[in-house]
């Protein structure tokens, strides 16, 4: 889709700090993370909502999302992590996207009370990227 921003960034034509990309989906940072090294999972081809996402894409997607909750301990030292996607209701992109976010008790995160953050600079954020990156590496 010509005017989507995750389309764009899955292609690689609008900056962002990848993570992961294989043929079917793309990993990158939030710009306004709930924590440092809060990731969004996107499918390749646009789609909307989860219902919306091909059967052949479901188990790939969650594999894909697993995968980066692992380098949110191994990569970040988090104790865990916070998976979830929204389906057109408070989704700010229309695109399906999922939200791998990294957790450790005390962090703050309450409920559905979300304090959203930034990195201080594209250097601070590369670097959180380049920490996940490497422990898909060895994923």
């Amino acid at each position: 889709m010509p005017d989507c921003l995750f389309c764009s960034i899955a292609a690689g034509e609008t900056e962002a700090a990848v993570v992961w990309r294989d043929d079917d989906f793309a990993a990158f940072l939030d710009v306004r993370p709930l924590f440092k090294g809060h990731v969004l999972l996107v499918p390749r081809v646009h789609v909307v909502t989860l219902p919306d996402l091909p059967g052949e894409l479901r188990d790939p997607f969650l594999a894909a999302a697993q995968r980066l909750a692992t380098a949110m301990v191994d990569g970040l030292g988090s104790q865990g992590s916070f998976v979830a996607m929204n389906n057109t209701v408070s989704q700010s992109v229309p695109h399906l996207h999922c939200h791998v976010v990294p957790r450790t008790k005390g962090d703050g995160l309450r409920g559905f009370f979300w304090p959203r953050t930034k990195y201080a600079d594209t250097a601070e954020r590369d670097a959180w990227a380049a920490r996940i990156t490497a422990a898909l590496g060895s994923a």
